[in-house]
């Protein structure tokens, strides 16, 4: 809808009182109480700051500190549904029950028939709902409520709770009900999508006759179609409602409504394939199950799904057999990038022995299921076992096919991240089988492979030599294995001190301040293994947040997502490398200075000076090249045992 007429400023006026900002929000970010404010992540960048939006109820106003929005209800809502500003005003005039005005009266009545025309589908909506329950407790509905009941095992308490029902068999039942004994249009029914007319041109039928009827709502709780499964051999098996101004496939997600508040507590959200999974994982207790209705997921609502997960900790429960495999490939097509760039912490779990989660249930208990999703593999770790899966390493042309396959996988990572660098090295030991000795040849091939390919198919990787890069890179994890890994704050801070390694970048220079201000604040001595007292990162987090110009820089520093964990799993390796790179770029620095210097002045006319700079050059070359030369050997790691690294950092 999108209404061609000027709203008066009085009811403008009274949406604003009366709107809430915390209540509109709410609905599609998770809030958590933070002093007289609120505060969640927000929906409007990728970022993976939990705490960048603020609401403030007061004020009836939100504010995200990373990418600057804000404003009130109804520009948010304007914002996150990409609609015009009457068109917001009108849906929050009825929610709120403002009486609507316009600058031409004559247009209030158009108006009113508008609005009251999706109210109207909804009403249509929620009585069919109610017969198709209705019908389900009736006699002729005996065989689909048995169906539920004996061979779904469902309660009648989720029998109630999911609104289930049974479409009878009549060609005209429903029709016969909704435009007789309600006198609801006929027109009204068909826009509904809950009648079809008929090839003859000659009236309409039902749509759903003989099924039992899965009811989908919207965020709200209000039914926008339905699901409709065969009793019998009639194809489809599931047949939904088609495309309506209430309902569009690409848009819903099954069960979100009930799944929301959950997602937001286990800080997990859980994807089936099917309705009766949902239903079923719901009816356990596991109630942050959402279905994707037989559709590809796509990143919108991906990033609709996101809203009530912090951690955007996501698992695609799909079946184990061939086709389940298929479909969830199929699912995570349509947001691939939002996993390689670690917006989504994807997981895949594959049930055992062929099984659905609601075949599961019938016969293991919910905490088994529990124990599943606590052990399911990420992504890539999943694509990996696909591509080994029944594949002879020993065979050449195995061997030859598999490591192309991965090597094609890493591509999608971003090239300047330890993330890659890990599946690089966990890889290679895969695929070498044990031999330590093909293992190292295998991660320099892969490296190799994978050094000037593009990234997300499009867009050339960033080079890593260009001393901006670098520097961000190295300092970027100094930092982060410091906040994040408190066992190695005293090797982290003993490194930087020995190779007086200063920090170049102005926003890490700032945290790294900050962080021996509070140091000393505390009074904690630096020669203990507690360089700073445990809770210091929630306070950089607070200090931080509340300032906008640094929060957005430094964000990537003070919350680490699983993706940047992983890339950090060897951190003293990670440290000396990171330093090294640091001294490689500083080396870089000086041996230009040398070489401008040497071409500035009249070296003939005083060849003294230009030999100096010429000694100083080599010893930057020299320099340069041990510095490569480290990274390229041996590495302990924290077991203490002895990995060949080369080119751990490309330059």
């Amino acid at each position: 809808m999108s209404a061609q007429f000027q709203i008066h400023k009085d009811t403008i006026d009274q949406v604003s009182q009366r709107a809430d900002i915390v209540d509109i929000v709410s609905e599609r970010v998770v809030l958590r109480k933070s002093g007289a404010n609120f505060r969640g992540a927000c929906p409007f960048h990728n970022g993976t700051n939990a705490t960048a939006l603020t609401v403030n109820p007061s004020r009836q106003m939100y504010h995200c500190f990373n990418c600057g929005a804000a404003g009130g209800a109804v520009k948010f809502l304007m914002e996150i549904d990409k609609r015009s500003f009457t068109d917001v005003v009108l849906d929050l005039a009825k929610r709120y029950n403002v009486p609507i005005q316009t600058v031409e009266p004559e247009k209030a009545k158009e108006i009113q028939r508008q609005i009251s025309h999706r109210d109207r589908l909804y009403e249509v909506m929620a009585l069919t709902t109610s017969f198709y329950q209705h019908a389900l407790s009736a006699p002729q509905g005996r065989e689909a409520l048995a169906y539920l009941i004996e061979k779904r095992k469902m309660s009648k308490e989720t029998i109630q709770k999911f609104q289930l029902g049974y479409s009878p068999a009549g060609w005209e039942t429903l029709m016969g009900y909704l435009v007789q004994q309600k006198q609801i249009p006929l027109k009204l029914v068909e826009e509904a999508g809950l009648v079809v007319p008929r090839k003859t041109g000659n009236g309409f039928y039902d749509r759903f006759r003989d099924r039992l009827m899965i009811p989908i709502h919207d965020t709200r709780g209000r039914v926008i179609a339905f699901g409709g499964r065969s009793l019998g051999n009639e194809e489809p098996k599931y047949l939904n409602s088609p495309e309506t101004e209430l309902f569009s496939k690409g848009t819903v997600l099954f069960a979100m409504d009930k799944a929301r508040d959950a997602i937001a507590k286990s800080d997990q959200a859980i994807v089936v394939e099917g309705y009766f999974d949902a239903i079923a994982l719901h009816q356990a207790g596991i109630e942050q199950a959402i279905a994707t209705m037989g559709v590809a997921l796509n990143a919108d609502q991906m990033k609709q799904l996101l809203r009530y997960t912090e951690s955007k900790n996501v698992i695609l429960n799909f079946d184990a057999d061939k086709a389940g495999i298929t479909a969830a490939e199929k699912a995570i097509g349509g947001f691939k990038e939002l996993v390689f760039n670690g917006t989504v912490q994807l997981r895949v779990l594959t049930m055992p022995n062929g099984k659905d989660a609601d075949e599961y249930l019938k016969q293991y208990s919910a905490e088994g299921y529990r124990d599943l999703l606590k052990n399911a593999p990420l992504f890539l770790d999943w694509q990996i076992d696909q591509i080994l899966a029944g594949q002879d390493l020993n065979q050449a042309d195995h061997f030859q096919k598999s490591s192309q396959a991965i090597a094609q996988l890493l591509n999608n990572l971003p090239v300047d991240s330890f993330f890659r660098t890990h599946y690089i090295h966990t890889s290679a030991q895969r695929l070498s089988q044990g031999n330590s000795y093909l293992a190292l040849r295998l991660e320099q091939d892969l490296r190799r492979q994978l050094r000037n390919t593009r990234w997300n198919s499009t867009k050339p990787a960033p080079s890593l030599t260009t001393s901006a890069n670098a520097l961000h890179s190295a300092e970027m994890q100094l930092l982060q294995i410091y906040l994040h890994f408190p066992q190695h704050r005293a090797y982290v801070y003993a490194e930087i001190e020995e190779n007086e390694i200063e920090f170049s970048l102005s926003n890490h220079r700032f945290l790294w301040q900050t962080i021996t201000n509070l140091i000393q604040e505390n009074k904690t001595s630096l020669n203990t293994e507690e360089l700073y007292p445990e809770h210091l990162i929630q306070q950089l987090q607070i200090l931080c947040t509340e300032q906008a110009d640094v929060s957005q820089q430094l964000q990537h520093l003070l919350w680490l997502d699983e993706n940047s964990r992983i890339g950090l799993l060897r951190p003293q390796m990670v440290v000396r490398t990171a330093i090294a790179k640091i001294q490689y770029v500083m080396c870089e620095k000086r041996e230009k200075y040398w070489l401008e210097l040497f071409k500035s002045k009249d070296v003939i006319a005083d060849p003294e000076f230009g030999h100096h700079c010429q000694d100083k050059i080599r010893e930057e070359k020299q320099r340069k090249r041990e510095i490569q030369k480290l990274i390229e050997v041996n590495y302990i790691d924290l077991s203490g045992t002895s990995h060949a690294t080369t080119n751990v950092i490309e330059f």
